[in-house]
């Protein structure tokens, strides 16, 4: 059986109990609940802190921990199901589970309720948080830390255009596996604009053009397209801004930036991934 290994939760010496029959390993265990307790947590490959990194996880995240061991624990996310090592600090326990989630590019939590106090940290857009109070214009998070309210929204809550998401980002630098306001790829910046509409997507290029929307058939001269289109090259991809500009986080720009999608075409061609191997739109997700 061909297991993909970055949402499958297998080692030699461990798998997830539910994979009993299924895959070979020595043991098996049920994993523990746990949840992301800092900002932002990397998932790496291997359980080394120069390891590559993968993809990651933002607070309030929930993990399904298998193995912990010498500050490093191995688990899957919940989310997208990515499996990788975790450092052992970044986790916590499961409960209070969050209520709220950050809705502006990013945000400040305050040890109180007053914007003149030093931040205690930042959170980057798509981090959840349990609101157990209000003060004022501000959320109470924990029994010291403060958010400004507007800057949330509830879970349940959903963006009308996932393109106007994206478009937040413009600007932000490129990060190989990167997820927050601070660096991203180009997949994860499609993940988690899709996320803010309320629709889950997978966290790599492959498995988001396998899994989102409908064909959409690849005119000779890049004709046709519309708002909210996603266009994938083999290891790349991007998003419509309109019938003609691209939207994506890569690597020429090392950013976030829009550019005319045949400019973008012609040069990823030419110099890196390739032409164009599918174009996929998704329904009613965008003004």
């Amino acid at each position: 059986m061909n297991l993909d290994r970055r949402i499958t939760p297998v080692r030699p010496d461990l798998a997830d109990e539910r994979l009993r029959g299924t895959v070979e390993a020595e043991r098996f265990a049920t994993g523990q609940a746990r949840r992301v307790i800092a900002p932002s947590a990397p998932v790496r490959r291997h359980p080394a802190p120069d390891a590559p990194l993968d993809t990651e996880a933002l607070l309030g995240e929930r993990v399904t921990v298998f193995d912990e061991h010498e500050g490093w624990a191995w688990g899957q996310l919940e989310s997208d199901g990515y499996v990788g090592y975790f450092s052992a600090e970044a986790l916590g326990p499961e409960d209070p589970p969050p209520t709220h989630r950050v809705s502006a590019l990013r945000t400040f939590v305050y040890p109180g309720p007053n914007l003149k106090l030093p931040p205690l940290r930042h959170l980057s857009h798509g981090a959840t948080v349990p609101v157990i109070g209000r003060e004022k214009e501000w959320a109470v998070t924990g029994p010291t830390a403060f958010v400004f309210a507007a800057h949330l929204a509830p879970l349940d809550s959903r963006e009308s255009d996932f393109v106007a998401v994206a478009e937040r980002f413009v600007g932000t630098p490129y990060l190989w596996g990167g997820k927050t306001s601070l660096g991203l790829d180009c997949s994860g910046l499609i993940q988690l604009s899709l996320a803010a509409a309320g629709i889950a997507a997978p966290r790599d290029t492959d498995m988001q053009q396998q899994a989102l929307g409908a064909p959409v058939e690849l005119a000779p001269d890049l004709s046709g397209l519309r708002r909210g289109d996603i266009v994938f090259w083999k290891g790349h991809m991007g998003v419509m801004l309109d019938a003609e500009r691209l939207l994506h986080a890569n690597g020429h720009h090392m950013a976030v930036a829009i550019e005319p999608l045949r400019e973008a075409e012609e040069r990823i061609r030419l110099n890196s991934y390739g032409p164009v191997v599918a174009i996929k739109r998704l329904p009613a997700l965008c003004a």
